[in-house]
């Protein structure tokens, strides 16, 4: 069976049961008075006296009557209204007269069990099917109502406290069946107010999951500042520390052992050259000093001549599409990728020209820089070149931090090109 056939059974068992219920509150009633008054009809001529017979046919047409009249109306009344309440005990008052004519009537008053909780209010219910119990009891005592003999009076005590058990459990039933129906009600409504707010935080989301884009992209761009804010602080923490131990060991043994104060002097001063080593590194990596007073391409400008006139080589710089301010950490991220591109230009290419671009091209940013020296073999090279650079390995970390790419084509004796892509964040964003 598949998830179609099984969700049609789930829900076709409790429709039908429903249908059916409803079914026999419309048409039941009418078939249990016909079959009651066939089966005292057949049996008039043996318990039944002629007033018996009389009111018997006085009595069954007033409860068709009254039926049919209910059947009208029924779908308009509320439940437990006056007018049900109405019908349930004129209905029964007619079932207790033609049961004490005719003790098979008792057919039609057994609907007082079925639908006492349906018509009348809670506080009524009990009583209405105590009244249904007096009835079945009188009508299963052996002489029907009233009862005509002592035996005929203790039958009927034992079949009404039978009853009247039967009811007080069918009455503890129903009242767990209406606290589930309340229960359910409420878990509905309960469900429902969950849906409304949890539509109501899918839309807050969707503008937090915006906002969110916006400072993902901020805190991506600040990435690489913060690394080298806490590389900073933590080579020269690390190394003040050290500095520290060594300088109290000196302190506590410089007039007993001036040989090992001595040796502890010297890694004092070893960790100091190191630490600033470290923290001159480290600053160096963070914004340059050209962008601090010039825009990206100005920087650039400035950087290439600086760098043609040092070595000697002519190099020319270009801006292609509309200039915009860039993010700060967009510019110097280039600006380094620039800066790598030509000291590696200046050391090992032998080039006699250099031409660097920096085109603006929508949402992207691109960085070529390109010379006619003597090219290399990519694969050969090593991650780090050395030298305090970080080679075309450290070009790409850089560029990957901003979720950028460079790209390197290159040859033995054809130049080579340096391809650097970004995402344009403008200055601000």
């Amino acid at each position: 069976m598949d998830t179609g056939d099984m969700t049609k059974a789930s829900t076709s068992g409790p429709t039908t049961a429903v249908q059916l219920g409803e079914r026999f509150f419309r048409y039941g009633p009418y078939g249990l008075l016909g079959l009651g008054t066939a089966v005292s009809a057949v049996t008039a001529h043996l318990i039944m006296s002629r007033s018996d017979v009389y009111a018997t046919a006085v009595l069954a047409p007033v409860a068709l009557v009254l039926q049919l009249w209910w059947g009208r109306v029924r779908s308009s009344v509320p439940p437990k209204s006056r007018a049900a309440q109405f019908y349930f005990v004129a209905r029964m008052l007619l079932a207790f007269a033609l049961t004490w004519c005719n003790s098979f009537f008792s057919i039609f008053a057994i609907l007082g069990y079925f639908d006492a909780g349906r018509l009348l209010p809670h506080r009524a219910v009990r009583a209405g099917l105590l009244a249904t119990a007096v009835i079945m009891a009188g009508s299963q005592c052996g002489s029907g109502l009233p009862p005509v003999s002592l035996m005929n009076w203790i039958a009927f005590g034992i079949l009404l406290a039978l009853h009247a058990t039967l009811t007080m459990v069918f009455a503890q039933i129903g009242d767990r069946e209406a606290e589930h129906a309340r229960t359910q009600v409420d878990t509905i409504a309960e469900l429902e107010s969950a849906n409304a707010r949890l539509e109501q935080a899918l839309e807050e989301n969707a503008g937090l999951h915006a906002q969110l884009l916006v400072q993902a992209r901020e805190a991506g761009v600040a990435d690489e500042r913060r690394r080298l804010a806490a590389e900073i602080h933590d080579t020269l923490a690390q190394g003040l520390t050290g500095i520290i131990a060594q300088l109290q060991v000196v302190t506590s043994i410089a007039d007993t052992d001036p040989a090992l104060a001595r040796q502890h002097l010297d890694r004092a001063a070893a960790l100091a050259r190191h630490s600033l080593g470290e923290a001159r590194r480290s600053v160096h990596d963070l914004v340059p000093a050209a962008l601090e007073h010039d825009d990206l391409p100005g920087a650039l400008k400035k950087t290439v001549a600086g760098w043609g006139e040092r070595h000697g080589v002519r190099a020319e710089f270009t801006v292609t599409g509309t200039a915009e301010p860039v993010h700060d950490e967009i510019a110097a991220t280039l600006l380094r990728i620039a800066e790598e591109a030509l000291a590696n230009a200046g050391r090992h290419a032998g080039a006699s020209r250099v031409g660097i671009t920096l085109s603006f091209m929508g949402d992207e940013l691109t960085l070529d820089v390109r010379d006619d020296g003597c090219g290399f073999d990519p694969a050969a090279l090593p991650l780090y070149s050395g030298a305090g650079g970080f080679g075309l390995g450290g070009m790409r970390a850089r560029a990957e931090r901003i979720a950028g790419t460079v790209e390197v084509e290159t040859e033995p004796g054809r130049g080579t090109a340096v391809c650097a892509r970004v995402p344009l964040v403008q200055h601000g964003r």
